[in-house]
């Protein structure tokens, strides 16, 4: 059994490698993304020719991984927890179909949003599609974790969704890894009108899939998974699950506590689990990672009336991460007052990188706005974001992947002009396009700048589908030849450059202004590697 230092990120696609992994689908999003960027560079992965390219976004991801499982292959589907919103139709409805090989979906959720537009909790996801969820405390939980996954999802033919946080998405641990399983063969649905949804059939898998929660709890409680660890101190227990179990045994060490513990690893968790727990104890404490999902569960199964302590009481604070103080407040233990930050340090916010593409593209579009005034320029997902930051100060919206074309619109619709999208080439393909058919099917005024860096830059540099392919596709969607113009993001064409976009925003009509050159940390890193092949 070899032992190797893994993020939790690498443990899972360790895991699923050495469970038979036929194929992973993924749209790069952090704290996901170094899953799938692990197997594309595995040389197992390579020798066992595993399916590892980056999809055009996650609801295609999704669908894609369910067409592997329908062939009886192992497949795993990989995505932060807003990418999970896109993927949602397909993901839901997997529940209703189930599956035929091994279908892991794996979320991380990011609580405290250090990359993320909200901290959203996946495992409401999981409890809407009634589909087993399983939440590793550690990197060797992770590991293992996902090897029991895809044996669980072919033991009830359902998809499972494996969530992690962003702490243990990208801390490293030791991981002990067990022997490779073969890939499956290639097999039909045993019944090929399994994955038809059509309402009277429909119907009938979803009372398949209601008639299944009843086992999926008892393998809650076989599993092992879902554990009571006996203490002597009742007057509390704790109810914990992920990370947070972590936090309290690092507290319940120092503090000499001996309370109690139930820890939760698998959902959905069985009423008679949680009421055998509570009567061993006077008080409930509840430490979860996002959420109050269990909070919330609790009051719906316990028998008797019990005092809960948890995020909805104020115990612990309603959003952000947890941690060992805040998990000692919950307790009531004495902590080391927190040192303020020194006057000498100052915040360092995120910026541009010297050079970028955007920065030009930003100034350019600044200064042949001016005569029209602020509020003007709806953005999207990505780097170039940062230009709602000064000194530019450019853009007035960042909601979700996509939204700066069909907010454009809208704003356009209500007699907004001009009125501007900016979006990234990845963004673009990834859900940008449907919006710009929408503006071209009514002709609505919009002016869409699409920030082409060839490359999907805030994730770390990933494969763009957009790449080369931007003129063709606006073409093919409607917009009208004289009206898709290049734009050279440089200093020396700053002035020409005002001038196109000064024309395009007077123009009565969709207009998209491609503004092309290649990321400045994706050229560094290509010109390094094509030198070090001649060397």
């Amino acid at each position: 059994m070899k032992e190797i230092v893994l993020l939790g990120d690498e443990a899972i696609g360790q895991g699923a490698l050495d469970a038979g992994l036929s194929g992973v689908y993924a749209y790069p999003g952090t704290p996901s993304t170094e899953i799938t960027e692990f197997i594309q560079k595995s040389k197992q992965a390579r020798e066992r020719k595993v399916h590892a390219q980056w999809s055009a976004n996650e609801k295609t991801a999704m669908e894609a991984g369910l067409g592997m499982s329908y062939a009886g292959k192992r497949a795993m589907v990989c995505m932060k927890h807003v990418g999970l919103n896109v993927a949602a139709d397909a993901f839901i409805n997997a529940g209703m179909t189930g599956v035929n090989g091994g279908l892991v979906v794996v979320v991380a959720d990011d609580p405290s949003m250090h990359s993320s537009q909200n901290e959203q909790d996946s495992r409401f996801y999981g409890r809407f599609a009634m589909v087993p969820v399983l939440e590793p405390a550690s990197q060797q939980e992770a590991y293992e974790m996902t090897r029991y996954g895809f044996d669980l999802s072919e033991k009830f033919g359902l998809p499972v969704m494996l969530r992690i946080t962003t702490r243990l998405a990208h801390s490293r641990s030791a991981v002990k890894c067990s022997d490779l399983r073969k890939e499956n063969d290639l097999k039909l649905p045993a019944d090929l009108k399994q994955f038809i949804l059509l309402p009277a059939l429909a119907r009938k898998r979803y009372k398949l899939l209601l008639s299944t929660q009843e086992k999926l709890e008892m393998e809650s409680i076989t599993s092992g998974l879902n554990c009571i660890e006996a203490g002597e101190d009742r007057s509390k227990g704790i109810i914990t699950c992920g990370l947070s179990y972590n936090y309290y045994r690092e507290v319940a060490s120092d503090a000499g506590l001996k309370h109690p513990v139930l820890k939760i690893s698998q959902y959905p968790v069985p009423a008679e689990l949680l009421n055998d727990f509570v009567k061993q104890v006077d008080q409930i404490v509840v430490l979860e990672e996002g959420a109050p999902l269990l909070e919330e569960s609790l009051t719906g199964v316990l028998e008797n009336n019990y005092r809960i302590g948890g995020r909805l009481d104020a115990l612990l604070p309603r959003d952000g991460e947890l941690n060992p103080l805040l998990v000692k407040k919950a307790l009531q233990l004495d902590s080391e007052p927190v040192r303020p930050v020194p006057g000498i340090v100052k915040n360092r916010p995120p910026a541009l990188c010297k050079g970028c593409s955007h920065i030009d593209m930003y100034n350019a579009l600044n200064e042949a706005l001016e005569s029209y005034g602020p509020g003007r320029v709806f953005s999207d997902i990505g780097c170039y974001t940062l230009g709602a930051l000064p000194p530019y100060n450019a853009i007035n919206s960042c909601v979700d992947m996509g939204a700066s074309v069909t907010m454009a619109k809208g704003a356009s619709d209500a007699g907004l002009r001009p009125a501007v999208a900016v979006i990234g080439d990845s963004t673009f393909t990834h859900s940008g396009m449907t919006g710009l058919l929408d503006a071209v099917v009514e002709q609505t005024p919009v002016t869409v700048i699409i920030s082409d860096n060839s490359t999907t830059g805030m994730t770390g540099g990933q494969e763009s589908h957009a790449t080369n392919r931007l003129e063709e596709i606006c073409r093919g969607l409607g917009v009208e030849d004289t009206h898709i113009r290049i734009m050279n993001p440089l200093r020396k064409h700053h002035e020409e450059n005002i001038q196109m976009v000064a024309d395009e925003l007077a123009y009565e009509g969709v207009s998209v202004i491609i503004a092309q050159r290649e990321c400045i940390q994706t050229a560094s890193r290509r010109l390094r590697k094509e030198k070090s092949a001649k060397s």
